[in-house]
């Protein structure tokens, strides 16, 4: 079988085809556990960090192109045999500021990507990575389930409930067998930061393992739901191999979290330095009130019980999340 990935030029796109050749076997759209025997990694960019790690792997192949031009998505769903993780997005950063693409990505590539796999003479397994962004306004409470009524307050948000609502509606008509992974803030990411307003979490913690410099936008008092990225990749994977009697009609999962001040990362960061002996570069408080309006309106946990239920794992601590990234990256 093949397996596509958009957005396959970012970190989890990397990390997701790493697990995936060595698991080498996923559930077909057949019902049956078949050996995967291509790749296909898809985004604007391929650089070489994004291949890093895969290109001993001959069933890996990388394509780049605009996933809001519809042939080109067409041609990447060219099998029957197939299963999708739909991991392209523009960030919440950019889609403040850019309202017109984040609609022609956002959405318009989600459509492009849904009506291919609705060509085929299959039902192709569709992961879509959703976000807490999802969640918004004086109805939200403190933490959210898959149960919280959806009320974004960005348009990356609003472009994610959409999505969870056509993987819902695209899977009710029998088009795909669809899941939405909705994530929180996903630490630590390796390089450089990004234009996402959650980039601070992971660069509080890896510019000063680096010995870097770490302006922090926000206080740190924030309180934010985490999840290791080890465990996201995991549950990508545990949320396409779940049984589709187990899913119900609604699709969109809530991935499970751990609750953390920013206060509570840098003390957990600097106890881990400590134990290995790292000397941590300065974190400088410099608030940004774009970014730190931005963080206000997201939700401070999740209950993650459904998707436990479906067998998504339990989340890491962050000191195990720390220990993971220092001995992959560092």
């Amino acid at each position: 079988m093949k397996v596509v990935i958009t957005g396959g030029g970012g970190f989890l796109g990397n990390q997701l085809a790493r697990q995936l050749t060595k698991h080498g076997q996923l559930t077909a759209p057949s019902g049956q556990i078949e050996n995967i025997d291509e790749i296909l990694l898809f985004d604007t960019h391929l650089s070489d960090v994004a291949k890093a790690g895969l290109e001993e792997h001959a069933e890996i192949r990388w394509v780049t192109g605009d996933i809001s031009n519809r042939d080109q998505v067409f041609s990447l769903i060219d099998r029957d045999d197939i299963s999708v993780f739909h991991l392209a997005s523009m960030v919440s950063g950019e889609c403040e500021e850019r309202f017109d693409d984040a609609l022609s990505i956002n959405l318009d590539g989600q459509r492009h990507l849904l009506e291919a796999c609705r060509s085929r003479q299959s039902t192709p397994r569709l992961v879509f990575t959703s976000s807490i962004a999802a969640f918004g306004g004086e109805v939200m409470p403190d933490t959210v389930s898959d149960d919280t009524k959806r009320t974004p307050l960005t348009t990356y948000g609003m472009t994610k409930v959409i999505g969870e609502l056509l993987i819902n509606d695209y899977t009710r008509k029998g088009f795909i067998d669809g899941r939405s992974a909705r994530l929180p803030t996903i630490i630590i990411r390796p390089g450089k930061p990004n234009t996402a307003a959650s980039s601070f979490a992971s660069g509080v913690l890896r510019e000063p393992l680096a010995g870097q410099t770490c302006e922090l936008p926000v206080d740190r008092s924030q309180l934010m739901p985490v999840l290791g990225y080890r465990d996201v990749i995991d549950s990508f994977i545990a949320l396409h191999e779940a049984s589709p009697d187990l899913l119900g009609e609604d699709r969109a999962y809530g991935l499970p979290s751990i609750q953390l001040s920013v206060a509570e990362m840098i003390e957990n960061l600097e106890e881990a330095a400590a134990s290995r002996d790292i000397t941590l570069g300065p974190i400088v408080d410099t608030p940004d009130p774009v970014i730190r309006h931005i963080v206000a309106t997201w939700p401070t946990a999740t209950d993650g019980e459904r998707a436990l239920k479906i067998g998504v794992p339990r989340p890491s601590t962050l000191m195990q999340i720390i220990d993971t990234y220092i001995d992959d990256f560092m």
